[in-house]
């Protein structure tokens, strides 16, 4: 009979890999918590509609890769293919904007889903953390969440990821630059899909990777040229607030990422090692979502970064994180008196905080010291009949293997002071 497997394009996350992917949650989370983000969770599948209003009805995410289905109530749902939509929807029905303090600060962490061609880099099953700040419009408050990523990334010890940046203006400017592209791209040769797209959104032609549409777009309008000075002044803002702290970034201006409610600032995080998916992350200004979605106006700004392309770039640098072994005591008991002692010392280690662990199933000594060493522990205890009856476990230091007896009373206060 086969066995099952994950189904295609998805993965399972094992230990000890999967040590790295929490350790570089836990990064990309710390410096969000140091300032002011609260934790959100929100459900894996929402209202289709929320996502067909809030991403965009003419993106690849929704037309193609949204996973949609019908429940046995007639309900239409999907699973979440991004976090933005989920979360503002969440603080909007919560009317956590009433609250009197603007901006809403909230960060997040979890599981997306998208119908790709799986690839290096690109899979239908994807874990991002991000974060959104609803409800204020400020050019300090887009500086902010690009440092934070970017001080999340150098933490990790990324070195070799570039900052895009751009300015897709508002919507005072925008329209007219809407119109003057639709006209350039109307020319074109292009498929009816891409047709089609040009009526829709033609932001979302100049994001096209492929190469027949990049050759044609030599001498496409560009969006600077038409920034209002409002947008213009905003945008030189947030570059001077990266620029005082020390933040690089390269001014992108065909940069206009896959979802079509972003306004003014957009990024994105690109690292060459990982071939032609080289975004590990990005995000940008979404001024005018809360209002799609049928909230009030709260201009917002927000990212996403990737964690399994963030570890694929860790590797392709030869990153390799500081990360502690998950056992610091391995308890080998011979014997059922021993198995009664040394389970009782564990469970008192653990209540004082240091993680212990305990051979099971009864091996013997060489086996256990086998699981001991492959625990990674730092100290092994150890016991037989003898040791009880002189009451004393053996305390065996697993890198410098000098073993020393130490009375069974004393074991928790000797481990507490030697890991400090």
């Amino acid at each position: 009979m086969n066995t099952f497997q994950a189904p295609k394009g998805t993965y399972d996350l094992l230990p000890p890999r999967s040590a790295t992917f929490l350790a570089v949650r836990e990064a990309i989370a710390a410096p969000l918590r140091d300032s002011g983000y609260g934790y959100v969770e929100t459900p894996g599948f929402e209202n289709v509609e929320l996502f067909a209003r809030g991403v965009g009805e003419s993106t690849d995410i929704v037309t193609k890769e949204m996973y949609a289905f019908e429940t046995k109530g007639g309900d239409k749902l999907a699973l979440r293919p991004e976090g933005t939509a989920s979360v503002l929807r969440a603080a909007l029905e919560a009317n956590l904007h009433r609250q009197g303090n603007l901006p809403v600060k909230l960060w997040y962490s979890g599981s997306y889903y998208r119908y790709e061609q799986p690839q290096a880099g690109r899979y239908r099953h994807f874990s991002q953390v991000g974060a959104e700040a609803i409800g204020a419009e400020d050019p300090a408050l887009d500086a902010e969440l690009i440092i934070l990523a970017d001080q999340a990334y150098r933490s990790l010890g990324l070195r070799e990821f570039r900052i895009l940046l751009n300015s897709l203006g508002d919507k005072e400017c925008r329209p007219v630059y809407r119109e003057a592209l639709q006209n350039f791209l109307r020319d074109l040769d292009l498929d009816d899909d891409t047709r089609r797209r040009i009526e829709i959104n033609p932001l979302r032609v100049l994001d096209d990777k492929r190469d027949a549409v990049q050759k044609q777009l030599g001498g496409a309008p560009m969006l600077r040229d038409y920034l209002c000075d409002a947008c213009k002044a905003y945008h030189e803002q947030v570059r001077e607030l990266l620029t005082a702290a020390g933040v690089a970034f390269e001014d992108d201006e065909k940069l206009v990422r896959g979802l079509d409610y972003y306004t003014r600032t957009t990024f994105e995080f690109v690292h060459g090692g990982l071939g032609s998916q080289s975004a590990v992350g990005g995000g940008g200004r979404y001024d005018g979502l809360s209002e799609m979605i049928g909230g009030p106006a709260l201009p917002s700004v927000g990212w996403a970064l990737g964690v399994d392309r963030t570890v694929l770039a860790l590797e392709a640098e030869g990153v390799e994180l500081d990360i502690p072994a998950a056992t610091s005591v391995y308890a080998v008991p011979l014997g059922d008196e021993a198995r009664r002692v040394l389970f009782g010392i564990v469970t008192d280690l653990r209540k004082a905080g240091v993680a212990a662990d305990f051979s099971y199933g009864g091996k013997g000594l060489k086996g256990a010291m086998k699981n001991a060493n492959r625990s990674g522990a730092r100290y092994a205890i150890v016991a037989g009949e003898r040791d009880l009856a002189d009451g004393v476990v053996q305390l065996k230091d697993m890198e410098s293997g000098e073993q020393e007896p130490v009375p069974v009373a004393e074991v928790l206060t000797r481990l507490r002071a030697l890991l400090g």
